[in-house]
């Protein structure tokens, strides 16, 4: 960062209502759909990707309780991390990764290097190598010799398991080098930290006036202790050395140092910190260097001083006699300094020095002038690279001229190693701004709604239409006069004006209504109490949006919309769209226009997604619907409308819903995909629901592949959370025991149970494979000549319910069958009932390391025991 250095940090960004507001509406991942634009890659940004990076570092090692020895620990080496998640291999397994384990650091048994020889605790190698060496203990000495040890404060007390970023507190206390001097520090406390960008004050400062922000990896930050460590100069800058007295300045630093002392800042902060390279800079030689106190020019700057083989002092070039120099501390790696020509050689306009005389800046006739040189070009290494960054393309940026605020920023050109960036949002007319590709003042789309800090959105709305009122369910609920049934009408509306006729007052979403086939129950249950009142198109647009969105195939929900028509209706067209496995799907819908036919649209829309009728409508249903629809079930109306009634091609067949593909940008890390979860993310249905059957049989016309889906009927979405990447309750590997929690909640539903406990089960489904529907052929709709295909050897009679097994029970099973020589894995593996039952295909081949022949086989085996239990043990 050079100009927020330089800078001001100037108070909280956007503080004013109005800003707020539209900040709150801004959505980026809309944003650029509508715009037709591409966010920067999350690879582009070094900086923001080494801050997510846990503390633990591949090579570490530790000491780990051995399993199949209590009371004894062996040495482990850290293979990788995910989080606070580590996938370990013990010492003296060399390169086989058969054994690799996963554990928590949060609960696992993990002790830094030297924890047992200090607590006369047992190294003892596992069972398995045992006989490998001879001398354990000249193995270990040659293993350690030369290897780093996993700090213990990570491993225990309040900073166990967090990442690097996490470790900096508030409160913090930091060392900064000076802006102009190298060999001078000062004391800094944390103020705040948003994801590894540091505001930091000044110690001996109390108000904000003179915060910096710096990136927590800026090479200018080091640890409290390093200016006397290397016998460097320890004194608050310059510029604010006259607002306190040397004495005041020294007592503030020591109370710094104490406080700092009762809570160390952990020095794997600075791990990350990259090593400067020397530099062959002389003074007085020539460069070019975006402007260090306005960066939106590029200009003429010399080498004024030489401090070390590190660092150098440029100044920026000005001929007036009352000129004040302008200088900066600078290194060979830089960002912003260039080779002189750098801008002929672009295409780039060079600002020239203040004074000079002539219109046309000539290097050669200015070198000639000054009497100087310039740096020769192996003073510029050519380490940078070029991160993926193109013109028009979207990211995060710091405004230089408040460091404190974040902008939305469009890519307007790429010269070499430099950006121009158009920031959007602020109230003035600001130049575009140049930055480094590898600045530390530029981030990622999303990267402050992962932070929870405030983005200066763009002040033109994205929304091309009014904004439409929505009540939500959450909301205190209007005070509604109860109406009897059988006399519960469509609410007045407004139809004597011509404005009148074009608007409606409200849309109920009637909750408790049966969904139909085709809308999950969980998704309605979050949708706004009513949306309205409006204009009817905009009203009925947002509606049908919305249940779109709720559907468990919004592609076959847009396909039905399709066909509700009347020639009677005075209708607008308007385009919605789906969004399906990565693909958006978009069709013109016909909206009604006229208030007076809403009653009719409604009834014709819920007709044809098979839910009530009520279930949207200008009626509000207070208490029991008037159609009785609580006695409906999804798998009567799959039944009936799947089996008995086929439904037509809507007309236009396949080309009036046409598959728009969406750029495909590379999935963001976890860190910057913090979507909002859904409450009930649940399928509330039961397996069978038409979204397996009727859905499957159309699937073509829809032009949406879907493969088989396991563990639930309904479709997944973006914001589900994977199963098999749920955090591990102990200190089992990871690929063994995902899903812990679900395990008290059930695997699946009895079907066996009425209508209405079906509905309201709160267990996920599994979706039924032609073994589990061969043991429940009895109940299930259809009956057992539905399900003749399955075979006698899968009659499997268990004597205890799975769920109860031990490692050791599971390993005797796989024993039995003809997948006994798999069965070492299970074990080692620590594969209990409970894991056994949430192993799938993809798992096995990924976490077992088989191929599809075995996986497929082993597979086979643990099927019977699923099959075995939804029949024996699922009530």
């Amino acid at each position: 960062s050079q100009t927020g250095d330089l800078n001001d940090a100037g108070g909280s960004p956007n503080s004013n209502a109005d800003s707020m507001e539209e900040e709150a509406d801004f959505n980026w991942e809309e944003y650029l759909e509508e715009t037709g634009a591409t966010a920067a890659p999350h690879t582009a940004f070094k900086h923001v990707d080494i801050s997510l990076q846990s503390s633990f570092q591949p090579g570490m090692k530790l000491e780990v309780a051995n399993k199949s020895s209590p009371d004894t620990y062996w040495v482990a080496t850290i293979v990788t991390t995910c989080g606070q998640l580590l996938l370990l291999r013990f010492s003296g397994y060399g390169d086989d990764r058969k054994a690799d384990f996963w554990c928590d650091v949060m609960t696992a048994e993990l002790h830094p290097v030297g924890w047992c020889s200090q607590n006369n605790k047992t190294l003892q190698p596992p069972e398995a190598i045992k006989e490998k060496y001879s001398d354990w203990t000249d193995f270990l000495i040659q293993d350690l010799t030369g290897s780093r040890t996993a700090p213990a404060n990570l491993l225990e007390g309040p900073l166990r398991g967090k990442n690097t970023v996490d470790l900096i507190v508030e409160g913090s206390v930091i060392e900064v080098r000076d802006l102009t001097d190298p060999s001078l520090y000062w004391a800094a406390r944390v103020a705040q930290n948003i994801g590894g960008r540091l505001r930091l004050r000044h110690v001996g400062l109390q108000d904000d006036a003179h915060d910096t922000w710096l990136f927590y990896l800026d090479v200018r930050l080091r640890p409290l202790g390093w200016a006397q460590e290397n016998r460097l100069s320890l004194e608050p800058p310059a510029e604010l050395r006259g607002l306190k007295s040397a004495l005041e300045w020294q007592e503030a630093l020591e109370a710094a140092r104490s406080e700092a002392q009762k809570h160390p800042l952990p020095l794997e902060v600075f791990k990350d910190h990259a090593d400067l390279t020397k530099h062959s800079f002389r003074t007085g030689m020539k460069l070019e260097m975006v402007s260090p106190s306005e960066p939106f020019h590029i200009c003429p700057v010399s080498v004024t001083q030489v401090y070390n083989e590190h660092y150098f002092q440029v100044t920026v070039d000005d001929l007036t006699p009352e000129a004040t120099p302008l200088s900066l501390v600078c290194h060979s790696e830089s960002p912003g300094i260039l080779p002189v020509q750098w801008c002929l050689k672009n295409g780039i306009g060079l600002e020239r020095p203040r004074g000079y005389l002539s219109q046309d800046f000539d290097w050669a006739d200015y070198l000639k002038q000054s009497g100087t040189e310039t740096a020769p070009d192996a003073c510029f290494p050519d380490a940078w690279q070029s991160r993926g960054f193109a013109k028009d393309m979207w990211l995060e940026a710091v405004n230089p001229v408040r460091p404190a605020e974040v902008c939305v920023a469009q890519i307007t050109q790429v010269r070499g190693r430099l950006l121009w960036l158009r920031l959007e949002g602020l109230p003035k007319s600001v130049p575009e701004c140049i930055v480094d590709v590898e600045s530390m003042d530029i981030f990622p789309v999303g990267w402050c709604e992962t932070n929870a800090y405030l983005l200066t959105p763009p002040l033109k709305p994205v929304c091309k239409y009014p904004r439409i009122s929505l009540s939500h369910a959450l909301a205190p609920p209007q005070p509604v006069e109860t109406i009897p049934l059988n006399l519960c009408e469509p609410i007045a509306m407004d139809t004597g004006s011509a404005n009148g006729r074009y608007c409606c007052s409200r849309i109920y979403v009637n909750h408790r209504c049966f969904s139909g086939p085709y809308l999950n129950k969980g998704r309605i249950a979050e949708l706004p109490q009513a949306v309205g009142p409006g204009k009817c198109t905009l009203v009925l647009k947002e509606v049908l949006s919305m249940l779109i969105n709720a559907a468990y195939k919004p592609g076959r929900v847009l396909r039905e919309l399709q066909d509700v028509e009347d020639q009677h209706w005075d209708c607008h067209e308007e385009t919605l769209k789906a969004k399906y496995k990565g693909k958006t799907y978009r069709s013109s819908i016909r909206i009604v226009r006229l208030a007076e036919q809403i009653p009719d649209f409604c009834r014709k829309v819920c007709g044809k997604l098979q839910c009530c009728p009520n279930l949207f409508s200008p009626v509000q249903v207070t208490g029991q619907c008037p159609e009785s629809c609580s006695m409906q079930t999804k798998t009567k109306y799959t039944y009936y409308y799947g089996k008995k009634k086929k439904l037509s091609k809507p007309f236009g067949g396949e080309e009036s819903l046409e598959a728009k593909p969406t750029r495909r940008r590379k999935k963001r890390k976890a860190i910057f995909v913090q979507k909002k979860r859904r409450s009930s993310a649940v399928d509330y249905t039961p397996a069978g629901s038409p979204q397996d059957s009727d859905e499957d049989e159309d699937e073509d016309d829809l032009m949406l592949q879907s493969g088989s889906e396991e563990g639930t009927s309904s479709e997944p979405r973006e914001d589900h959370t994977d199963t098999s990447s749920v955090e591990v309750a102990n200190s089992r590997p990871r690929r063994a025991v995902t899903l812990r929690r679900a395990t008290h909640t059930g695997v699946a539903s009895s079907s066996r149970d009425g209508p209405e406990s079906r509905r309201r089960s709160t267990r996920p489904t599994i979706t039924p494979n032609k073994y589990l529907m061969g043991s429940l052929a009895p109940w299930w709709p259809g009956g057992p000549d539905m399900f003749s295909e399955c075979e006698a050897e899968c009659q499997l009679v268990l004597e205890r319910n799975p769920l109860e097994w031990s490692v050791e029970d599971v390993v005797t099973f796989i024993t039995s069958t003809d997948c006994a020589a798999l069965a070492n894995i299970f074990q080692e593996q620590d594969i209990d009932g409970q894991a056994l039952l949430l192993l799938t295909l993809p798992t096995v081949q990924e976490c077992m390391e088989l191929k599809l022949g075995p996986a497929i086989k082993l597979c086979h085996q643990i099927e019977r025991v699923k099959v075995a239990f939804y029949a024996q043990y699922a009530n």
